[in-house]
This record gives C-alpha cells, sequence and structure tokens, in this order.
C-alpha cells in the first residue's frame, strides 16, 4: 500500500479502529497520551546508543513501525478534531516561513 494518499489511509484507519470496537476510547486526551508513548517508543529504539548509531536493518523496521504507530496516533486526533493533516502541516509552514530565528553560530 505504498503511496496512499491521506483520504485512503484515513479511512483504513478509521475501518481499523471501528472493526475493533475502539472508537469510544478515542478521545482527544487519550488519543494524545498514546501519541506520547508511540513517539516514547521511538526514543527507545536510540536509548544509550552513540550519536552516530548505525542502524541495523532491525532497528530500522522497529523505527518505521514506531513512527507509522505515532502518525496513525496523529491522523486519528486529526479525525477527532474534522481536519485533514495535510492543511494544519501547510499552515503551520506558512507561519514558520515568516518566522526568524536568531542563531549563534
Amino acid at each position: 500500500m505504498i503511496g496512499m494518499d491521506y483520504e485512503q489511509i484515513h479511512k483504513e484507519i478509521i475501518n481499523f479502529r471501528d472493526d475493533r470496537g475502539w472508537k469510544k476510547y478515542h478521545n482527544l486526551k487519550d488519543l494524545a497520551l498514546s501519541l506520547n508513548l508511540e513517539a516514547s517508543e521511538v526514543l527507545e529504539i536510540f536509548q544509550w546508543k552513540k550519536t552516530d548509531h548505525k542502524l541495523s536493518d532491525e532497528e530500522q523496521k522497529h523505527l518505521e513501525d514506531e513512527l507509522a504507530d505515532t502518525l496513525i496516533y496523529a491522523f486519528y486526533m486529526c479525525d477527532k478534531l474534522g481536519v485533514n493533516p495535510y492543511d494544519i502541516i501547510q499552515s503551520k509552514l506558512n507561519v514558520n516561513n515568516n518566522r526568524k530565528w536568531n542563531f549563534d553560530d
């Protein structure tokens, strides 16, 4: 399913949720907690490793899976808010493009 657009992904994750009867658990607070827990699993992959550590194939697959879990929860939150994640990313990019950062390099 490589190359799915947002509408396809949205349909798949909503069907997955609904087929399991999980909709009743999908409130913003619990989705935010779950998103954070999945993001913590991303961090665990790098815990105690050197900055230049090269991921093994197994570690990369694990990272991809945990990133997907994190994104899925973010998409569930977008669904709950009634927003398209691509639209809010674009909106934030527009804000960031007008911001200035000072660096001491």
